[in-house]
C-alpha cells in the first residue's frame, strides 16, 4: 500500500510542476509537430479546417 501511496505522490509532484510551468509560461500548450506553425502557405489544418496560422493564437 505504502507503494500505491508513493507512487500516486510522485506523480501528483509531476502534474503540479507541470501546471506551474504552464502557468508560469502563459502560453498554450504547443503538439510536438508544431501544428500550424508547420503548414504550407494556404493549406488548411486537419484538425480545425483554417488555413490562416494567426487565427490560432491569442
Amino acid at each position: 500500500m505504502s507503494t500505491f501511496i508513493s507512487a500516486f505522490i510522485i506523480i501528483g509532484l509531476a502534474f503540479l510542476g507541470l501546471a506551474i510551468g504552464l502557468i508560469l509560461k502563459n502560453q498554450p500548450i504547443k503538439g510536438s509537430c508544431g501544428g500550424m506553425a508547420n503548414l504550407d502557405e494556404g493549406s488548411e489544418c486537419q484538425i480545425c479546417g483554417r488555413t490562416d496560422p494567426q487565427s490560432c493564437s491569442k
